[in-house]
C-alpha cells in the first residue's frame, strides 16, 4: 500500500473528519446508494454481542455505528479521533459514551472489552498494524474483533468499474452533497491504495489475532473480517506478534478462512 501519495498527517486528516461531520452520515448513504446500512447490519451480526457485555466502537464517528449495541443494552464506548465527530454524535445521542481516542494508542486499560469493532476507519488510521495491536491488547481473552472495510471487488470486470465510479463519479458527486469535496477525493484515494482481503487478514495473525475469517459484501467492495483474541494471551501479544514475525504474510494465509466461491 502506498500511503505516501495520500500526504495527510493524522492531525489533517482529523480536521478533514471534523470539517464533514454535520452531513456525514447523509453523504454517506449517498454515496454508497443505501449500502451503508446493510454493511452495518452485517457487522452487527457478526458482533453477535448480549446485554451485560463491554463492546469498543472504533472510528465510531457521529455513533451511527454504536447505535445498535446500545439500542439492545449493550455497554459500548464509541471513540473516534475526530471531536467534530463525536459532538455531532453526542449532540444527537447523550446517551453513548463518546471518547476521543487515537487507535494507535487507546486510552483503555488491558481487557477491557468482550468486543471491539472498526468500520470504514482503520484505513485512515496512520499505523494501521499499531491499531491491530491495540485493539488486541484492549480486548479479553477469546474476545472478538469485527472489522468493516473496503476492499478488492473479486470480479476483475466488476473492480475496474468500480475504481472508475471511485476516482470519476464519487468526488462529482460529493461536490454536490459534501460541505469538503476535496475530503471525499482523498477518501477515495485512500479506498483505492488500501490493500485487499487476505492482506488484511494477514496482518490480523502478524497483530496476535486467530481464527480469522472474512465475508465479502457487495461483490467485494467491502469485507468484513472477523478474529479472535487467544484465551490465556498476555496484554502485549499483539505488539510481540509483530516484533516477532519474520515471515511471509502467505505463510500466515494458510489459516485464514475465505468466502466460498
Amino acid at each position: 500500500m502506498n500511503r505516501a501519495s495520500l500526504d495527510k498527517r493524522p492531525d489533517e486528516v482529523a480536521t478533514m473528519f471534523d470539517d464533514v461531520a454535520p452531513k456525514y452520515d447523509v453523504v454517506n448513504d449517498v454515496l454508497s446508494m443505501g449500502q451503508t446500512r446493510r454493511w452495518r447490519r452485517v457487522v452487527v451480526e457478526a458482533m453477535d454481542v448480549r446485554a451485560g457485555q463491554r463492546v469498543l466502537d472504533l472510528a465510531a464517528g457521529t455513533g451511527t455505528s454504536s447505535e445498535p449495541y446500545a439500542d439492545a443494552g449493550i455497554d459500548v464506548i464509541a471513540c473516534d479521533f475526530s471531536l467534530g465527530m463525536l459532538k455531532v454524535g453526542k449532540r444527537r445521542r447523550p446517551d453513548i459514551n463518546f471518547i476521543a481516542g487515537d487507535a494507535t494508542r487507546l486510552p483503555f486499560a488491558d481487557n477491557t472489552f468482550d468486543a471491539t469493532t472498526i468500520s470504514f476507519g482503520l484505513r485512515n488510521v496512520n499505523e494501521p498494524k499499531k491499531a491491530l495491536a491495540e485493539m488486541l491488547r484492549v480486548t479479553k481473552p477469546g474476545g472478538k474483533l469485527v472489522i468493516a472495510e473496503f476492499s478488492q471487488p473479486v470480479v476483475p470486470l466488476w473492480r475496474t468499474m468500480y475504481t472508475e465510479y471511485l476516482m470519476r463519479a464519487l468526488p462529482a458527486i460529493a461536490v454536490k452533497v459534501s460541505s469538503n469535496p476535496d475530503a471525499y477525493v482523498y477518501l477515495a484515494e485512500s479506498i483505492r491504495a488500501w490493500p485487499d482481503q487476505d492482506h488484511l487478514a494477514g496482518w490480523l495473525q502478524e497483530s496476535g489475532w486467530e481464527k480469522v475469517t472474512y465475508r465479502n459484501l457487495s461483490g467485494g467492495i467491502v469485507a468484513v473480517h472477523r478474529a479472535h483474541k487467544p484465551a490465556g494471551s498476555s496484554p502485549d501479544g499483539g505488539a510481540a506478534a509483530i516484533a516477532k514475525h519474520t515471515g511471509p504474510v502467505a505463510k500466515l494465509r494458510r489459516n485464514i478462512t475465505r468466502p466460498a466461491s
